[in-house]
């Protein structure tokens, strides 16, 4: 895989993630490989709508766990391993 793209995927995710250190990190790299800010901001403009969409279905499964109507599966305390601990 060739640098710009993994510049873009970067730039992607550190957007998705919400990490700002990490996406001023890749932006000087995009930076330093030539890619245009208008590349910059539709990569920007995925990830949004990426974790848009990720916080849609979470605010759903909340609703659901308030609910009592989740399923099993979503719940990590029926043993290891688990997400919280």
């Amino acid at each position: 895989m060739d640098e710009q793209t993994k510049t873009y995927i970067a730039l992607g995710a550190a957007t998705a993630a919400n990490c700002v250190p990490c996406f001023e990190h890749y932006f000087a790299t995009a930076e330093k490989l030539g890619i245009s800010t208008e590349d910059i901001e539709k990569v920007v403009e995925i990830a949004a709508k990426v974790r848009g969409g990720a916080h849609m279905v979470m605010k759903d499964s909340i609703r659901g766990i308030i609910k009592n109507t989740g399923s099993p599966r979503e719940k990590c305390s029926s043993g290891p391993p688990n997400c919280c601990g």
